[in-house]
């Protein structure tokens, strides 16, 4: 087909509710993009940090050719090879908890939502504390936990039982809490917020509060986790350990899959037809997270996210040295925020006609977020577009 034909059939049988540039993406490899005419487009979003370790890396491209040539869907009533390897990968890395296994970040959140519920419901507790700015999917009962009104609209009456408080402010989760409090749910790093970070002392805290409350701390990673923040999730800047984390995006890099971890303990709430996903855990994806696993291990990308981490922000901020359009430079690792004192959309859309991949959210902030195998060469490629384009605007 050509762009023409892509395109209408877009118009014709796609629902339009995303905002959709309109090239048509016809391949990729490593940090780079093309589209049907051809041109060549520097990735350093990554899909909302989903292609992590780049498109089409050969070992996760090759890990999924084997595993589609063997099994591609088994039902959860049995067991398969992949789900308990990528199970013991993600738990060995993280606080030795166990996994249930989904397709996406929502469906992640959605189940640790219920968890946390179900764990609680002999206590008579329901309520879960979530943090205003945040983000944690689409269903109803993850948007009624993103704590951001533009996404409530026309979803009411949104599901009972939630809360919301200022991000890194334990004054007001401490008031918050009440006899049917359940659980604090947050990104560690905020994504569609801005890319705020949480405080140190605000982590330590909450991990407190939870303790002395008998309330459980959920950490949505769905963004932040595998390796972003050069640590394999963003916790572990902390010294605190949750009682439920959530992972989708890059632990696949670009196969659809999601995942939860929580406790031994907790996790003996979810009994067999408390909750389920068809496709949860299918070989497949668990085939390709796993390999996922096995290269940020290989190449040693823990270490390069901290690297390269610390090379964009000192180059950012040498940017905004000598541009004043810049107001704020902040993150984690290779999850890099850049706020600018007038919004960020139309520099956004620049850059991407000048070949360079990058995001606006919460309206003034540039999200950055490459590849963990980026090199100095590709961020100075793609900071060099991104300063041209701002010295236009300043």
């Amino acid at each position: 087909m050509n762009k023409s034909e892509i395109l209408a059939n877009y118009d014709n049988y796609v629902i339009p509710n995303y905002s959709r540039h309109p090239f048509v993406i016809a391949r990729g490899d490593g940090v780079h993009l093309w589209d049907t005419d051809g041109k060549r487009y520097l990735d350093l979003f990554s899909g909302w940090a989903v292609s992590s370790l780049g498109h089409c890396h050969p070992v996760v491209t090759k890990a999924m050719q084997e595993q589609a040539a063997t099994l591609v869907h088994v039902p959860n009533i049995f067991y398969s090879e992949p789900q308990g390897r990528l199970a013991k990968y993600i738990s060995g890395n993280s606080f030795q908890g166990q996994c249930f296994f989904c397709n996406s970040g929502a469906e992640a959140n959605e189940a640790a939502i219920k968890l946390a519920r179900i764990h609680s419901s002999k206590k008579g507790k329901y309520k879960i504390i979530t943090m205003k700015d945040s983000f944690h999917g689409r269903t109803l009962a993850t948007v009624t936990a993103t704590a951001q009104p533009k996404y409530h609209n026309g979803f009411a009456p949104l599901i009972e039982g939630f809360a919301y408080v200022s991000f890194n402010n334990l004054k007001e989760i401490e008031d918050a809490i009440d006899d049917k409090t359940c659980g604090i749910m947050l990104e560690p790093i905020q994504g569609e917020g801005g890319i705020n970070v949480a405080d140190k002392e605000y982590m330590k805290g909450l991990r407190k509060i939870c303790d002395d409350n008998d309330i459980l701390l959920i950490l949505d990673e769905v963004q932040c986790g595998m390796g972003r923040t050069g640590k394999y999730f963003a916790y572990q800047h902390y010294d605190i350990t949750p009682d439920i984390m959530t992972l989708a995006k890059s632990l696949g890099n670009g196969t659809a899959v999601g995942a939860m971890e929580t406790s031994k303990e907790i996790a003996g709430s979810l009994v067999p037809g408390s909750h389920a996903s068809t496709f949860g855990g299918n070989p497949l994806a668990c085939a390709a997270s796993a390999a996922v696993f096995e290269v940020i291990e290989s190449e040693g990308l823990l270490d390069n996210a901290t690297k390269m981490g610390n090379y964009s922000f000192e180059q950012i901020r040498n940017i905004s040295k000598e541009l004043d359009v810049i107001k704020e430079v902040r993150g984690i690792g290779l999850m890099i925020g850049v706020e600018l004192k007038i919004p960020a959309a139309e520099v956004v859309k620049r850059c991407m006609e000048k070949g360079l991949l990058l995001n606006c959210t919460h309206d003034t902030v540039i999200r950055i977020m490459p590849q963990l195998n980026i090199t100095k060469e590709y961020i100075d490629q793609g900071l060099f577009i991104l300063k041209d384009i701002l010295k236009t605007v300043n």
